[in-house]
Protein backbone atom coordinates (compact mmCIF):
# COMPACT_ATOMS: atom_id res chain seq x y z
CA UNK A 1 0.00 0.00 0.00
CA UNK A 2 1.38 3.02 -0.86
CA UNK A 3 1.07 6.61 0.92
CA UNK A 4 1.11 9.92 -0.16
CA UNK A 5 4.25 11.66 0.69
CA UNK A 6 3.83 15.01 1.99
CA UNK A 7 6.80 17.40 1.21
CA UNK A 8 8.27 18.31 5.19
CA UNK A 9 7.57 22.61 5.37
CA UNK A 10 9.94 24.58 7.23
CA UNK A 11 9.24 26.05 10.45
CA UNK A 12 10.50 29.57 9.38
CA UNK A 13 8.14 29.33 6.50
CA UNK A 14 5.24 28.56 8.89
CA UNK A 15 6.07 31.39 11.31
CA UNK A 16 6.43 33.98 8.16
CA UNK A 17 3.20 32.78 7.09
CA UNK A 18 1.90 33.35 10.63
CA UNK A 19 2.75 36.74 10.94
CA UNK A 20 1.46 37.59 7.64
CA UNK A 21 -1.73 36.90 8.26
CA UNK A 22 -1.56 38.81 11.60
CA UNK A 23 -0.55 41.46 9.87
CA UNK A 24 -2.94 41.19 7.41
CA UNK A 25 -5.87 40.82 10.10
CA UNK A 26 -4.86 43.52 11.98
CA UNK A 27 -6.34 47.01 11.42
CA UNK A 28 -4.59 49.68 10.08
CA UNK A 29 -4.40 52.76 11.31
CA UNK A 30 -6.40 55.83 9.31
CA UNK A 31 -4.15 57.98 7.24
CA UNK A 32 -4.64 61.80 7.25
CA UNK A 33 -2.55 64.21 5.19
CA UNK A 34 -2.25 67.82 5.65
CA UNK A 35 -0.87 70.73 3.46
CA UNK A 36 0.31 74.13 4.50
CA UNK A 37 1.18 76.82 2.18
CA UNK A 38 1.91 80.28 1.81
CA UNK A 39 3.60 83.04 0.00
CA UNK A 40 6.76 85.74 0.35
CA UNK A 41 6.88 88.91 -1.04
CA UNK A 42 8.91 91.73 -1.64
CA UNK A 43 7.08 94.72 -1.13
CA UNK A 44 9.32 97.15 -2.67
CA UNK A 45 7.25 100.43 -2.05
CA UNK A 46 6.73 98.87 1.93
CA UNK A 47 3.38 100.16 1.42
CA UNK A 48 1.90 96.75 2.87
CA UNK A 49 0.30 96.39 -0.82
CA UNK A 50 1.01 93.56 -3.36
CA UNK A 51 1.19 95.40 -6.41
CA UNK A 52 2.88 95.72 -10.12
CA UNK A 53 5.95 96.58 -8.32
CA UNK A 54 6.01 93.67 -6.40
CA UNK A 55 8.45 90.49 -6.80
CA UNK A 56 7.63 87.19 -5.41
CA UNK A 57 11.19 85.94 -2.97
CA UNK A 58 12.83 82.70 -4.00
CA UNK A 59 14.88 81.18 -1.29
CA UNK A 60 12.45 83.06 1.68
CA UNK A 61 13.02 80.88 4.49
CA UNK A 62 9.68 79.88 6.54
CA UNK A 63 8.94 77.89 9.84
CA UNK A 64 5.82 75.79 10.42
CA UNK A 65 5.38 74.65 13.90
CA UNK A 66 2.13 72.54 14.58
CA UNK A 67 0.87 70.61 18.13
CA UNK A 68 -0.74 67.25 17.26
CA UNK A 69 -4.03 66.09 18.50
CA UNK A 70 -2.37 63.97 20.95
CA UNK A 71 0.32 66.84 22.13
CA UNK A 72 3.11 66.46 19.96
CA UNK A 73 4.89 69.56 18.60
CA UNK A 74 6.42 69.28 15.16
CA UNK A 75 8.53 71.85 13.61
CA UNK A 76 9.17 72.09 9.79
CA UNK A 77 11.36 74.21 7.74
CA UNK A 78 10.84 75.16 4.01
CA UNK A 79 12.08 77.65 1.63
CA UNK A 80 10.67 79.58 -0.77
CA UNK A 81 10.31 78.49 -4.96
CA UNK A 82 10.87 80.63 -7.40
CA UNK A 83 7.15 81.87 -7.50
CA UNK A 84 7.79 82.78 -3.85
CA UNK A 85 5.72 79.84 -2.25
CA UNK A 86 6.58 77.40 0.36
CA UNK A 87 4.87 74.31 1.19
CA UNK A 88 5.04 71.70 4.42
CA UNK A 89 2.73 68.44 4.07
CA UNK A 90 2.75 65.62 6.11
CA UNK A 91 0.91 62.01 6.05
CA UNK A 92 0.14 60.75 9.50
CA UNK A 93 -2.68 58.87 11.49
CA UNK A 94 -5.60 60.34 11.88
CA UNK A 95 -5.48 60.30 15.94
CA UNK A 96 -2.17 62.03 15.44
CA UNK A 97 -3.38 65.20 12.98
CA UNK A 98 -2.40 68.63 13.61
CA UNK A 99 -4.69 70.67 15.64
CA UNK A 100 -3.18 74.18 15.30
CA UNK A 101 0.14 75.60 14.14
CA UNK A 102 1.73 78.88 13.67
CA UNK A 103 3.60 80.06 10.57
CA UNK A 104 6.22 82.54 10.64
CA UNK A 105 8.84 84.27 8.55
CA UNK A 106 12.53 83.82 9.39
CA UNK A 107 14.47 85.32 6.86
CA UNK A 108 15.02 86.32 3.47
CA UNK A 109 18.17 85.81 1.45
CA UNK A 110 17.60 88.36 -1.17
CA UNK A 111 20.04 91.07 -1.59
CA UNK A 112 17.98 94.10 -1.78
CA UNK A 113 14.66 93.22 0.44
CA UNK A 114 15.52 92.13 3.50
CA UNK A 115 13.50 93.91 6.24
CA UNK A 116 10.06 92.51 7.43
CA UNK A 117 7.22 94.34 5.75
CA UNK A 118 4.25 93.93 8.05
CA UNK A 119 3.83 94.12 11.81
CA UNK A 120 3.06 90.20 12.09
CA UNK A 121 5.82 88.35 13.94
CA UNK A 122 3.51 84.88 12.72
CA UNK A 123 0.17 83.59 11.73
CA UNK A 124 -2.00 81.46 14.75
CA UNK A 125 -4.41 79.11 13.16
CA UNK A 126 -6.51 75.90 14.09
CA UNK A 127 -6.17 73.36 11.06
CA UNK A 128 -9.58 71.49 10.90
CA UNK A 129 -9.22 70.67 7.27
CA UNK A 130 -10.31 67.23 5.96
CA UNK A 131 -7.33 65.07 4.92
CA UNK A 132 -6.05 65.67 1.60
CA UNK A 133 -7.04 69.48 1.77
CA UNK A 134 -4.98 72.73 2.01
CA UNK A 135 -4.62 75.17 4.41
CA UNK A 136 -3.11 78.36 3.00
CA UNK A 137 -1.84 81.28 4.95
CA UNK A 138 -1.80 84.81 4.57
CA UNK A 139 1.32 86.54 2.29
CA UNK A 140 4.68 87.81 4.56
CA UNK A 141 6.16 90.69 3.10
CA UNK A 142 9.81 91.86 3.15
CA UNK A 143 10.94 95.34 2.33
CA UNK A 144 14.23 97.01 1.20
CA UNK A 145 16.35 99.39 3.60
CA UNK A 146 15.67 102.03 1.03
CA UNK A 147 12.44 102.20 -1.19
CA UNK A 148 13.07 103.67 -4.91
CA UNK A 149 12.67 106.67 -5.74
CA UNK A 150 9.32 106.18 -7.70
CA UNK A 151 7.40 105.00 -4.91
CA UNK A 152 7.35 108.42 -3.27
Amino acid sequence: MATAAFPRRSPLLLLLGLVLAFLLAAPAAEAWTGEIRGHVFCDVCGDAAIGPEDHSLEGAEVAVLCITKSGEVINYQAFTNSKGMYTVAETMPESDRWESCLARPISSFHQHCTRRGDSHSGVKFTYNKPSGNTHTVKTFLYKPVNAPLYCS
